[in-house]
């Protein structure tokens, strides 16, 4: 092919495509994560949050709208990843307007214990990475240095029946022309350690293949629940997602996005939970 040619070839969608927008769009919904924070700050605490850090904070999208839901609200995003975090300032904070009241720090989630705010959160299963018992106390141990007397840490965590298989799952984003695949790679029931990535599916044939790929231990509630404690954590709460019959004449479950504190609940397939610990 010429070299005129080379220059006006076609990009496919999946070259054209940014995959921070893409994660965005397919796998965080902070708006209702803040709903839920903030529901359940008042809940406990009495008063509302106004402070908050998010850990592995990636482009800091769930800050920068922790921000626009209330003006006296201020955000610190902490992570290592230095170019994930210059694209969250440029188009999620300073795009948002919000730039003034987040705080950007590119470090260990471990270092970073001051100022202390109402609420720390660690999404997305980020905290996962910490795959042995003593470095993962050791994080909710720096967490808890970071909250004020009466604060919280809100986690969550999936699990379920078929997380320790190898399986694919695809969702098609709504009004785009692309399909997010989730892949569970590898499982090790030895260790629970498992790898995982994310693919996006475009109209036009094109794949973006590991656009984001992941190394993790599958940690159980009852573990987390017991390191939280060891970590000195006063009382730890459980929110399972509300599930009901699915529109179509499958039996299969929907999650309903509701969520509520519970001992006790069946196994299912899939699941997702919320876990609150109060300092």
């Amino acid at each position: 092919m010429s070299q005129s040619g080379a220059k006006s070839k076609k990009l496919t969608m999946a070259e054209q495509a940014d995959r921070h927008v893409l994660y965005q769009k397919s796998v965080q919904a902070p708006e209702a994560e803040v709903e839920f924070m903030s529901e359940k700050f008042l809940e406990l605490r009495g008063r509302k949050a106004l402070s908050l850090k998010e850990d592995f904070c990636g482009t800091a999208y769930l800050a920068s709208e922790w921000c626009l839901s209330d003006p006296q609200r201020t955000a610190i995003g902490v992570d290592f990843d230095t170019e994930t975090l210059e694209w969250g300032r440029k188009n999620n904070l300073e795009a948002k307007g919000v730039a003034d009241r987040v705080t950007l720090i590119d470090a260990d989630v471990r270092e970073v214990i001051e100022p202390q705010v109402d609420i720390v959160c660690a999404f997305n299963f980020s905290y996962c990475l910490f795959e042995k018992r003593d470095e993962l106390r050791h994080y909710f141990e720096q967490a808890r240095k970071s909250l004020k007397q009466d604060g919280i840490l809100v986690l969550d965590l999936f699990g379920g029946t078929e997380c320790e298989d190898v399986i694919e799952e695809e969702t098609e984003l709504e009004d785009e022309p692309v399909t997010y695949v989730w892949e569970q790679v590898s499982f090790n029931p030895i260790d629970h350690h498992m790898t995982c990535a994310i693919h996006f599916d475009f109209d036009d044939g094109s794949r973006l293949e590991n656009a984001f790929t992941y190394a993790w231990r599958l940690w159980s509630i009852p573990e987390i629940r017991e390191l939280l404690e060891e970590a000195g954590y006063s009382k730890v709460r459980i929110y399972w997602e509300r599930y009901e019959d699915s529109d179509d004449d499958s039996d299969e479950l929907e999650g309903t996005g509701e969520y509520y504190e519970t001992e006790e609940v069946e196994n299912q397939e899939s699941w997702m939970v919320y876990i609150v610990a109060e300092v």
